[in-house]
């Protein structure tokens, strides 16, 4: 297997220049398309995974199945994937390096931690507009985080990662690790939490109520400093409502939000093409003065002068 540092270059074309992130799987580089010459992002398997015998072929096969499903997917909110190499030399999948910066970086930034609601129900629109297509082609996300999330400079709002992507069709158990754990507890369904293995569409909808709230209230719902009782926060408490922080939005909002954090996933909306439509009356209407106007860095209500439509189910 390769070994990884800066200025390595995989598959003769795609050169290494500097590590963006770290996770579970392996690590996110700014890299270089030599041949293009044109930037790109570099996802790499984690050398130190790899190193046990007997996690090595289910992390290469995992990540094989992570190449092949993102590549599936053709979407404005979704990060393009460019190309990838599953091989005993290689292990890489590269794709589109997007300017901008984490939703993270935009909650933290903004006052009180608080997006005004025209932005925050605009990202999450955009969030339910990408997540209709993995929907529709059988993909669950279930790691929907701020960190995995990217808000271009014009506000176009890009799901990253799809590293813990399921694929509904898949039944290999060998894919799933036992004692694994799945996405970040600040955002996870309870029924990941339960470690069900028939998940939906749906888990992916109560990630985007917790980002919501977090990006409207500048807190996230459940937020113990502890792993055991925000585990049991997702699985039994009531979230807190908008009013608690002082937050004046629509009372569909609220509404909204109670459905989508609801413990049951039969008890939250059927689809992200639904809660896009639950979105919709509340997001910033066109404003030609905002299509012209010098904007400042990552406006996640820009893209909604044209929104991008869900992808309708079936």
């Amino acid at each position: 297997m390769e070994q990884f540092a800066p200025g390595k270059v995989l598959r003769s074309r795609y050169r290494l220049d500097r590590i963006l992130g770290k996770g579970a799987m392996g690590h996110v580089w700014q890299g270089t398309d030599v041949y293009l010459e044109r930037p790109v992002a570099v996802k790499t398997v984690a050398a130190d995974l790899l190193a046990l015998p007997d996690w090595r072929r289910t992390a290469l096969a995992r990540f094989e199945r992570e190449a092949k499903a993102a590549a599936r997917l053709d979407h404005a909110n979704i990060t393009t994937v460019y190309d990838a190499a599953v091989t005993e030399d290689v292990c890489c999948l590269v794709m589109q390096l997007v300017d901008g910066t984490t939703l993270d970086n935009v909650i933290d930034g903004a006052d009180d931690g608080r997006l005004p609601v025209s932005a925050a129900v605009s990202a999450a629109a955009q969030l339910c507009s990408g997540l209709s297509a993995a929907h529709a082609a059988g993909l669950v996300h279930r790691d929907l985080k701020p960190q995995n999330i990217m808000v271009r400079t014009d506000g176009l709002v890009k799901i990253l990662d799809f590293g813990l992507v399921k694929v509904l069709s898949d039944t290999d158990p060998r894919l799933t690790m036992t004692g694994e754990t799945l996405g970040n507890l600040a955002y996870a369904s309870p029924e990941v939490l339960a470690g069900d293995e028939a998940l939906d569409g749906r888990t992916d909808l109560y990630a985007v109520g917790c980002l919501l709230h977090h990006m409207l209230t500048g807190h996230r719902p459940f937020d113990s400093q502890g792993p055991a009782q925000l585990v049991t926060q997702h699985l039994t408490a009531s979230p807190p409502q908008l009013g608690d922080y002082g937050v004046d939005a629509p009372a569909a909002l609220q509404d909204l939000l109670n459905a989508l954090l609801a413990k049951r996933p039969e008890d939250r909306p059927s689809s992200a093409a639904e809660v896009y439509a639950t979105l919709s009356p509340h997001l910033p209407g066109p404003d030609p003065a905002l299509a012209v106007r010098r904007m400042p860095p990552e406006d996640p209500r820009r893209p909604f002068l044209v929104p991008q439509g869900p992808i309708m189910p079936r």
